[in-house]
C-alpha cells in the first residue's frame, strides 16, 4: 500500500503519517493446516470493513518478539501464467470473494488464500485430457497419470488441424481456490469450506500450422455445459483429499472478457455443495456486468450513466490542456449500478498543476454525478497514479487523495 501524502478535502490539505492504524492488538490461535496438522496463528483485532473478512496470520515465535508472515496460496502465480487479461485475474480474485459471503459470512468465517489444491495439482487438472502411454519399461510415470487429469477437450495439439482446434477449444484457463475458516468449540481454527472459481474462456486463440492466432468466440450455455461438467469431476477429486471430505464447496463459474478487452468479464453462475456432499445441483444465475464508457454498448443499455460521463468529461478536457480522454467501468449486478470507476491520464508538469486539475475534478463530481453508487476517480501521469477520488454510496462528498 502506498503512503498517502496528504489528503484534499473541501479545499484543506491535510497530512497523513500512514494508512494504517498503529496500535497492535492481535488475537493468537490455533490453526489446522492442509496437510491436517496445525500451527499458530494470529488475528488482527482491527478489521476496516465489518464487510470483510479478518485474515489468518501464520506466526512464528522469534527471539523478542513474534513473526508474522502473511500466507501465500499453495498455487501461487499459477493464475498469472493462465489468464491472459490483467483485469480478469483482479476480477475473479475479488469476486469470488464477495460471492462467498453469501455462503460463508465474514461475521462467522476467516479468510485464507487456498492451501489445498497445490501447483502442481490445478496444471494438470487445467490441461487436454490425455490417456497415460507406458515407458520403455513398460511403466506409467507420475507425470503420465497426470495427463489423465486434464478437464480440457481431448486432442493432439501438434497434429491438429483448424477444423479440430475450433471444435475441441480450451473452455478452463484456472481454478482459483479461496479456504474460509471457523473457530471451533475449543478455539481452534479449522476448514469451514471452500469457494472455487472456474475461470472459462469466452474466446479461444489458437495457432495451427505456422499459421494464426485464429479465434473461435465461445457460446455462454457452451460454456456453462462444460463447466457444469468439470465442476462434477472437481468435487468429486476434492471430496477424496485429505480435509476436504465433509466441508461445503461453494463454486462460482466466470467468463473471462477477450484479452484485449479494458474491462473485465464477470461471474455468470454459481452452486453450494452441501458439507458430505458429492453432488453438484442446480445453478444459481449471476447477472453482473462490466461495462466500458463511453462505448456504443454503454450508450444504448445505460444512458444516463453515458450523459453524466458525457458531462463530466467536457468539463475535464476544457479545463487542461494535457487531457487526452478517460476510460470508464461500471460494475452493474442485477441491472443495477454499483460502482463506477474512472482512469484520467493527463501529462503533468509538477505537484500545482495536480492540485488545480484534482480540485477542478472534485467540483465536478460534486455538480454531476448522483451518489447512488460507489465512485471512484483515478488520476494519472506517466502510469503513475496522483489523485485519487472516492465517494461510497449516500454520501455527500468525497475523499480526495493527493500522492506524491
Amino acid at each position: 500500500m502506498k503512503k498517502l501524502a496528504g489528503v484534499l478535502s473541501i479545499g484543506a490539505l491535510i497530512l497523513l503519517a500512514s494508512c494504517g492504524p498503529s496500535g497492535g492488538g492481535e488475537e493468537e490461535v490455533k490453526q489446522e493446516t492442509a496437510d491436517g496438522g496445525e500451527k499458530t496463528s494470529v488475528v488482527s483485532s482491527y478489521n476496516y470493513s465489518d464487510e470483510e473478512y479478518k485474515v489468518l496470520l501464520p506466526y512464528e515465535k522469534g527471539k523478542s518478539k513474534g513473526v508474522v508472515n502473511y500466507e501465500t496460496s499453495a498455487a501461487r502465480g499459477v493464475i498469472i501464467n493462465q489468464i491472459a487479461n490483467r483485469l480478469d485475474i483482479d476480477e475473479v480474485e475479488e469476486g469470488l470473494r464477495n460471492h462467498s459471503k453469501d455462503v460463508f459470512s465474514p461475521e462467522d468465517y476467516y479468510f485464507r488464500e487456498g492451501q489445498m489444491l497445490d501447483s502442481d495439482t490445478l496444471y494438470s487438472w487445467i490441461g487436454r485430457y490425455a490417456k497415460a502411454k507406458e515407458n520403455d519399461k513398460g511403466e506409467i510415470t507420475e507425470d503420465e497419470k497426470a495427463k489423465e487429469l486434464g478437464l480440457n477437450p481431448e486432442l493432439d495439439e501438434d497434429k491438429a488441424s483448424e477444423e479440430d482446434f475450433r471444435k475441441n477449444p480450451k473452455y478452463l484457463s484456472h481454478i482459483l481456490e479461496q479456504d474460509y475458516m471457523v473457530e471451533d468449540d475449543n478455539g481452534d481454527i479449522t476448514l469451514g469450506g471452500v469457494s472455487i472459481a472456474l475461470a472459462m474462456k469466452s474466446e479461444y486463440q489458437f495457432t495451427t500450422g505456422g499459421k494464426g492466432p485464429y479465434r473461435e468466440d465461445i457460446p455462454e450455455d457452451e460454456m456453462l455445459a462444460q463447466a457444469n461438467e468439470m465442476a462434477k469431476k472437481i468435487v468429486e477429486r476434492m471430496r477424496g483429499m485429505d480435509g476436504l471430505s465433509e466441508v461445503p464447496i461453494h463454486i462460482a463459474v466466470y467468463r473471462e472478457a477477450k484479452k484485449e478487452s479494458v474491462v473485465p468479464g464477470n461471474f455468470v453462475a454459481e452452486t453450494t455443495v452441501e458439507e458430505g456432499s458429492s453432488s453438484v445441483g442446480d445453478w444459481d444465475k449471476i447477472n453482473e456486468e462490466n461495462v466500458l464508457f463511453p462505448s456504443d454498448a454503454a450508450e444504448k443499455d445505460h444512458p444516463d450513466e453515458s450523459q453524466y460521463i458525457s458531462a463530466f468529461e467536457t468539463k475535464v478536457s476544457s479545463f487542461f490542456p494535457n487531457y487526452t480522454g478517460m476510460v470508464g467501468r461500471g460494475f452493474y449486478q442485477d441491472d443495477e449500478l454499483k460502482k463506477l470507476t474512472i482512469e484520467i491520464p493527463i501529462q503533468f508538469e509538477g505537484n500545482a498543476e495536480v492540485v488545480a486539475f484534482t480540485q477542478y475534478a472534485y467540483s465536478q463530481v460534486m455538480d454531476i454525478f448522483p451518489n447512488y453508487y460507489d465512485l471512484e476517480i483515478n488520476i494519472t501521469s506517466n502510469d503513475k497514479t496522483e489523485a485519487i477520488i472516492t465517494r461510497e454510496k449516500d454520501t455527500k462528498e468525497p475523499e480526495v487523495y493527493i500522492l506524491n
